[in-house]
Formats: C-alpha cells, structure tokens, sequence
C-alpha cells in the first residue's frame, strides 16, 4: 500500500514508560495509562499505523490535493 507508515520504532523503558521513534529520533514519550493502552494496542492492531497515529505523524488526507497546488507543480 503506497503511502503506509513506516519507520516506526518503540521501546519500554525501566519505568515502564514507552518511548516512541521515528527513523531513530525519538518522536513521544508516553507515560501511565497511554503507555499502557499503547502495549495493549500494539499487539491487536497494526503497529506502524498506531505509531503514526499517537505521534501525530499520519496522513491528514491533502497530500494529494497539495501535489497539484500551483506551487508544487514543479517539484
């Protein structure tokens, strides 16, 4: 699927907190109840997707829309 996510990493932290990453950099640090909720989500859903969704970092839905704006045009 062209388009998906990718690049997304977690680890859990001696605290128990999850540390989320993106190629690497660490992109939200999720503590208590998200942290949580995130392990428990992880393992019934699609990992990458999730990850995109909790950092913020997912299609919004204009990519295509702003790849025909005049001002793109030539890239």
């Amino acid at each position: 699927m062209p388009g998906a996510p990718e690049g997304f990493t977690y680890r859990v932290r001696k605290n128990g907190d999850v540390e989320l990453l993106h190629h690497g950099r660490p992109a939200v640090v999720l503590r208590g109840a998200a942290a949580a909720r995130f392990l428990i989500d992880v393992n019934t859903e699609d990992p990458q997707e999730l990850m995109a969704r909790v950092t913020g970092n997912y299609k919004h839905g204009n990519e295509r829309t702003a790849k025909k704006h005049p001002r793109n045009r030539h890239r």
